[in-house]
């Protein structure tokens, strides 16, 4: 599940690791008379061998008149991100990332990076968020995850063909969410991060558990509220103010009819500030969690 902020990419990226055969994550349906909306919360990053797919979001993607993303899932989005990520993700000169962290995060961040075989220094020119989706990323691929297993490949390539790809955001849109954070955000979050792979190797694995049993409080729990601990202006950011324009854009996508599948980070569908939230707000009736 968009759990802390940075570490919530990680975790908002990835909720991971190992989980049971049989899983059921949530699912949440909004209806109207001419219109059925399922929303589905996604682990961007999941190892091959996961078997989550709930029965009522495979139905759902056989009917689906247009499947919407947070951020278009193709080679050009990628590319974009890459060539975002490049232009923001970079120390001004004279500043290095060991000389910006605590002392406790600079021990951190030597044996993290040792553990998970980065070079000496190979992040000390790199921006806080940056480094901190760098670390999330290799920590997840040690594990045997990738994004080709997770959530949005998966099921942009299992729906329909004549399935309308729509998207939220640009990729452009979403680096600069994390990009444009204040710096000391973006460094407490990369030092819990850095602290969480130290110390607590199993945190994904309980993550992941929780996610594909549907434990909404275990979710909300372990990402949502350390968030909140961490930065309220990047849990504002980055959960409060991107649901309420998802919501305004699914209110306007209910105005219409057929049917739509939503997959959005598990992160944007639990607690007080997610979208079924805002949308039960609205008056809309919706059947989940």
């Amino acid at each position: 599940m968009t759990t802390r902020p940075f570490a919530a990419l990680a975790a908002l990226i990835a909720l991971l690791f190992a989980a049971p055969a049989a899983a059921e994550p949530p699912v949440w349906i909004v209806k109207d008379a001419d219109s059925t909306i399922v929303l589905f919360g996604a682990v961007h990053v999941l190892p091959k061998d996961l078997a989550w797919r709930p029965k009522a979001l495979d139905a759902a993607l056989a009917t689906a008149d247009d499947l919407w993303f947070e951020t278009p899932v193709d080679a050009d989005s990628q590319a974009e991100a890459s060539r975002a990520a490049q232009a923001n993700g970079y120390l001004p000169e004279g500043q290095t990332l060991d000389g910006l962290l605590t002392p406790v995060g600079r021990d951190r961040l030597t044996r993290v990076s040792a553990k998970l075989g980065l070079a000496p220094g190979a992040l000390n020119r790199v921006r806080p968020w940056l480094a901190d989706v760098t670390l999330g990323v290799v920590a997840l691929n040690q594990q045997g995850a990738s994004v080709d297993s997770g959530v949005e490949r998966t099921l942009s390539a299992a729906a329909a063909p004549t399935a309308a790809r729509k998207a939220f955001e640009t990729s452009t849109q979403q680096i600069a969410f994390f990009a444009d954070a204040p710096l000391a955000d973006q460094l407490a979050s990369l030092e819990d991060t850095l602290k969480q792979i130290d110390e607590d190797p199993g945190f994904y694995d309980r993550l992941i558990a929780a996610w594909a049993r549907g434990d909404i409080r275990a979710l909300e729990d372990m990402g949502l509220t350390p968030m909140k601990q961490v930065s309220l202006f990047l849990y504002d950011q980055l959960i409060v103010q991107r649901n309420r324009r998802w919501a305004e854009t699914i209110a306007t996508r209910m105005a219409g009819s057929g049917q739509t599948v939503i997959v959005v980070g598990v992160g944007h569908l639990i607690g007080p500030d997610s979208v079924p939230a805002l949308l039960r707000a609205r008056g809309f009736t919706i059947e989940g969690p």
